[in-house]
This record gives structure tokens, C-alpha cells and sequence, in this order.
């Protein structure tokens, strides 16, 4: 066993030495200087658990299945925890009491039962009556009023409220050893084979997803804001929010993992330790910012020591880009509620949008990678995501509209220029506001006529406003056509396709191969009579929509030929090919007059569709 200390290693050794070494580290580099400054070689026959309370300067230790407690700087025996003889384990949680002070509890496995002691005086007294649980604890954390236990087979949570009321968690999987690990926040980590799960002081979940290790862990620390557990082979580094594997290190057989506060953190094997040194935190950031992890980069910049000012200067420019990276993944209201926390110059987000700013000042704007091509129901969603955004600054700078002072809008990046005077904000807000209202109001617009389209006494009953709107909003709105015009499709699909094929410029130039593939995917019935109309109404020529009419005519025909052969009495033979009644003859014959007629369709690409006796079709 070994426990570190600010300055100082503990080690106890499986004959039951302890030893004390001074670790100093070299400045400049990342090496240490070790020094053996003290030994006991009678501590005690059998070392299980040590643990260090530095601000008590005591040894907590489970010596020959008993509580011992020692001066930490002398080794000299302070008292032993008479009751606790037969004990197995023991976790010890230090905690802050509201007027500043140091709290230390100690709950300690005495075969099925767990006691409870605080601190005081040197001493430990007992905190509360003995808990009785169901098996041997194996391992145990505590957290925050709970104590987690894992067993043999299940996790438990064990609420200290006065009846010690136990909660069954889960099974503890395959593993031979359960793992509960405390954080740094008050949770606890617990392990269900290579999964990691956080849970609170209820026993609850509190992360959307576990970890995933590559192996299963041996033991955990918490080292905010990574989380590092020792596998069979290697020490694995991940973090919890967001979950990302930041590093595997390589040591040979690792088994004991301790911390003795930030960026102190010590593996051990049976034969070796390790200290893990960070890289610096300015390094890491720069790192993840190139990686695009701006939450894990934004976490690490909360903890620097770097002066006031500059700390303030390096998260706002990380939220800024960590705003510009929602806004580019499309995520566009949570990319306007970090910008408006921000107070970013609202024109460099407009600028974020296509068309919104004249074009002389949208070029002196600047940002940190090329911003996505937005259209159709995507713009529509960023349009209304802005509305709200620029709303809420709008009624901001009203009210600051009387201040002598200049606007205090920082940039979204160092160096491009921002506006200062109230007045022309605001009147770059109403303009940019009044070109979203054309795109957002089309949408409720149309929500409007189809809440109507069924009362019986309303003057917009009926679908024949809604095919009137949708036909003249033309290419640019396409996404707000494919959302309203699925409901006429249904209910009358004649007057639906006239949404798409009626002599309109706005209809006729909508981009044929996305209409074409937005009625195959959810209306196929109709993609026919619209390539119909596209081929010999507006003369399309391109190749792909009349190799695509002669698939779906041929689609047809055998269809309707296998429901005609099925239908034949017994010993009726079937008509001569070209003699059909009803659909199938008007197919077949539309089948073969297009191939007749129509010079754009390519004979390569279709000619494994038809069979080479003729029998299929």
C-alpha cells in the first residue's frame, strides 16, 4: 500500500515496513529527486489500508484487521479503534463544515456490518449505532450522507439517516473484485465490469451514458477534470463531461492508483511506483481547442492560476469559439444562448447567416473556420433561433438606449471591428429582424392554414390555400414545401402534385432531382405522373429522370402482371402480350412508347432490368 502527501510518499510493504520518501522535483523539468527520510520496519505484520489526513497530520491505517491511528510525522501510535478489531476495510470522507472547519467520518466493515466514527480530540468516537448489510463489504465510498458499498455480487447504497435504509443498485458484473471510487464532487464511481456509472447520494444516475474503459478497471481516482482508472496493462485516462479518451500510459502490471490533491497522482505496481505528471494547462488547452473540445478546454481554463484578467480574457475568447462550433454543427439555439451570455456584437452573429448584412461589412467580419451552407428547413431553424436571439438583445439595448456610454459588445473574434453606437445596432437588429420575419413567418403562416383547413366554419377551410402558398415560395424555401406539403399529398394527392408540377416560374424552376426524390421516399404513387409531367410538359431531358420513368413503369407492369396472372381460373390461359385490359395494358403500352420516343434514357445502365425472354414484362 502507498499514500501520498503534498512533498511526501508513504509505502507499505507486504512484510509490513513503512517507509517514508521526500519526493522533490527538479525545477524546470519533470523529473524527481527521491529520498528515503524515515523507516519503520516493525509497523506492523500485516499492512491493508493506509490513508493519509494531512490536515490532521494523522495515519489512518487497517493493521492486522484493526483501526490504527498514528502521528504522521513521528509514527508514534495515537489510538486504536478498539471495536473495529476484526475489520476488513475502511473509507474515511473529510468534509468543509459551514464555518470553515474540517469534519473527518470514518466508516469501517466489521464482517457484516458497517460502524461509523467521527473525529474529535484524537480520538474516534462512534457516530451512530452499527449497520447491518448483507454480505462483506468489498469495496466502499462515501457519498455525501451515503455510504456505496459493493459486494460479492451487487452494489448497495447505505442512506446514514438514521435507520441506515439500504437501496440494492445493481449486479457487479463479471469482475472478481467490485470497484466504488469517490469524486471529487460528492459522487461515486462505480464499476459494472469495463462500464463506469456516477451516481448521488440517492443512488440515482446522474450522466446520460456510462464510461467505457478498453479493459476492466482495477482501481479509479478522480483528478478533475479526468477520471483515471489502472487496467490490467496500462493506466487509461478519460473524462466524464464531455466523455473522451484523453490517454492510455503503459506501465508494467499496475494495481494501485492514489492522489494527494491536483496534479499529484501515484500508480503503483508490486514492485514499482509511478508518479503521472500532467502536461501544463496551457498546453492541453491549446491542444483541445485544436481538437475542437471546447467544454473540456473551457473546464481546464476555470482551474489556471493565470491573473484575474487574463483568465477572464482566454474562457470568454473559448466560449466564443465553443459558440461558433454549435453554431457550425447546427445547433443553433444553444450556439445564441452562449452568445447572448457572452454579449458577442450581435452583428457578428448575424454575420454568421447568408444575406443578412450588406455585403461591405460582412467582409471586414472574421471568423475561425469556413460557416456552413444553410437552406431549407435547416435556415428556417437557424432563421427562428436568431429571431429569438436578436429579440432578446433588442429589448436589451432599449433599455440602455438613454446611456451616455459607448455599447460594450466585445467581438467573437480578437481584432474585428464592433459596433459602438446603440442607435445603429439597433437599427441593424430591426433590419436584420424584419428580413427573418419573411422566412419565419412563412411557417406559421402555413401552421395557421392547416389548424384551420379542418373547421367546418372557418374561411381557410380546405387545402387549396395551403397548394396556393406553398407554390409560390420557390427553391429557397423547399425545406418549408417538403414539411407542409405532406398533408395534401394525403388527402388529396391530385391537387398535391400540382404543388410540384403547376405553370408557375417558382414551381418550374424547384430543383427537380430533390422533388423527385422527396415523392419516392413518402408518396411513389405519384413520382410517375410528376416525371410525366416534368419530361413531356417542360421537356426535361436530363438522362436520370427518364432512365428513373422507365424503372417505375416497368415496376408497374410486374407488379400488375403477377395480380393478373394470379387472378386467371385454373386452365385460362393468360392474353397475349399487347392484348391487356385495364392498367396493365395502359402501362405496358406507356412502357413501350417511351422507349419508343424518348432519345435521353441510357440503354447501358437499364438493360439488367429487363429480362432476355421477355417473360418478366
Amino acid at each position: 500500500m502507498f499514500v501520498p502527501t503534498e512533498d511526501w510518499l508513504l509505502v507499505g510493504t507486504k512484510p509490513g515496513h513503512l517507509l517514508l520518501y521526500r519526493i522533490k522535483k527538479d525545477a524546470g523539468t519533470n523529473r524527481f529527486e527521491v529520498t528515503l527520510e524515515k523507516s519503520n520496519k516493525n509497523f506492523s505484520k500485516k499492512i491493508q489500508q493506509l490513508y493519509v489526513v494531512s490536515q490532521y497530520k494523522i495515519l489512518i491505517s487497517l493493521l492486522e484487521n484493526n483501526i490504527h491511528v498514528h502521528d504522521l510525522l513521528t509514527f508514534q501510535q495515537i489510538t486504536v479503534v478498539s471495536k473495529a478489531k476484526g475489520s476488513t476495510l475502511f473509507a474515511c470522507d473529510l468534509q468543509q463544515t459551514s464555518s470553515g472547519e474540517e469534519s473527518l467520518r470514518m466508516c469501517v466493515a466489521v464482517r457484516k456490518k458497517l460502524q461509523l466514527y467521527y473525529w474529535k480530540d484524537r480520538e474516534f468516537h462512534e457516530l451512530q449505532g452499527d449497520l447491518g448489510v448483507p454480505d462483506i463489504p468489498k469495496s466502499m465510498a462515501w457519498c455525501e450522507n451515503s455510504i456505496c458499498v459493493g459486494f460479492k455480487r451487487d452494489y448497495y447504497l447505505i442512506r446514514l439517516d438514521g435507520r441506515g435504509s439500504i437501496k440494492e443498485l445493481f449486479p457487479t458484473g463479471k469482475q472478481l473484485e467490485p470497484l466504488v471510487a469517490p469524486l471529487a464532487d460528492g459522487k461515486v464511481a462505480v464499476g459494472q465490469d469495463d462500464l463506469t456509472v456516477v451516481l448521488n447520494e440517492e443512488g440515482v444516475c446522474t450522466q446520460k451514458c456510462a464510461l467505457n474503459w478498453t479493459d476492466i478497471p482495477i482501481a479509479m481516482e478522480h483528478q478533475p477534470p479526468y477520471i483515471i482508472a489502472v487496467l490490467p496493462r496500462y493506466v487509461e485516462i478519460r473524462t466524464l463531461e464531455p466523455r473522451l479518451l484523453v490517454q492510455n500510459v503503459e506501465l508494467q502490471r499496475p494495481r494501485f492508483i492514489s492522489s494527494a490533491g491536483p496534479n499529484i497522482v501515484y500508480v503503483a505496481s508490486n514492485h514499482f511506483v509511478w508518479r503521472l505528471v500532467p502536461v501544463s494547462i496551457a498546453s492541453q488547452i491549446r491542444q483541445l481547442l485544436q481538437d475542437k473540445q471546447f467544454e473540456l478546454a473551457l473546464q481546464l481554463a476555470k482551474m489556471k492560476d493565470d491573473s484575474d484578467g487574463d483568465k477572464k480574457q482566454q474562457i470568454h475568447h473559448i466560449q466564443n469559439l465553443y459558440a461558433f462550433n454549435l453554431f457550425c454543427q447546427k445547433k443553433f439555439d444553444d450556439s445564441m444562448q452562449v452568445f447572448a451570455k457572452l454579449g458577442t456584437d450581435p452583428t457578428h452573429v448575424i454575420g454568421l447567416y447568408p444575406d443578412l448584412l450588406p455585403s461591405d461589412y460582412r467582409k471586414q467580419l472574421h471568423y475561425p473556420n469556413p460557416l456552413p451552407t444553410l437552406s431549407g428547413a435547416e435556415l428556417e431553424k437557424a432563421h427562428l433561433a436568431l429571431i429569438d436571439y436578436l429579440t432578446q438583445k433588442r429589448s436589451h439595448l432599449v433599455k440602455q438606449l438613454n446611456d451616455s456610454d459607448p455599447s460594450t459588445t466585445s467581438p467573437l473574434m480578437e481584432g474585428t471591428p464592433t459596433i459602438k453606437s446603440r442607435k445603429k445596432l439597433l437599427q441593424i437588429i430591426d433590419t436584420t429582424l424584419l428580413k427573418c420575419y419573411l422566412h419565419g413567418l412563412h411557417h406559421k403562416a402555413l401552421q395557421v392554414l392547416l389548424d384551420q383547413s379542418t373547421k367546418a366554419n372557418s374561411p381557410l377551410k380546405g387545402h387549396e390555400r395551403t397548394v396556393q402558398y406553398l407554390q409560390r415560395l420557390g427553391a429557397e424555401n423547399l425545406g418549408i414545401i417538403f414539411e407542409f406539403s405532406p398533408w395534401v399529398l394525403k388527402i388529396c394527392p391530385e391537387d398535391g402534385l400540382k404543388i410540384f408540377t403547376e405553370d408557375l416560374p417558382e414551381v418550374e424552376t424547384l430543383p427537380r432531382d430533390k422533388v423527385l426524390q422527396f415523392l419516392k421516399e413518402g408518396f411513389e404513387e405519384l413520382a410517375i405522373p410528376y416525371l410525366e409531367h416534368i419530361i413531356y410538359v417542360w421537356d426535361e431531358n436530363g438522362p436520370e429522370f427518364h432512365n428513373v420513368l422507365i424503372q417505375l413503369y416497368l415496376s408497374r407492369v410486374q407488379g400488375l402482371m403477377k395480380q393478373y396472372l394470379n387472378s386467371l381460373p385454373e386452365g385460362v390461359s393468360a392474353v397475349p402480350a399487347g392484348q391487356e385490359k385495364g392498367e396493365l395494358g395502359e402501362f405496358r403500352n406507356k412502357l413501350l412508347s417511351f422507349l419508343d420516343i424518348s432519345t435521353s434514357y441510357e440503354p447501358a445502365r437499364l438493360i439488367s432490368d429487363f429480362p432476355f425472354d421477355g417473360r418478366k414484362a
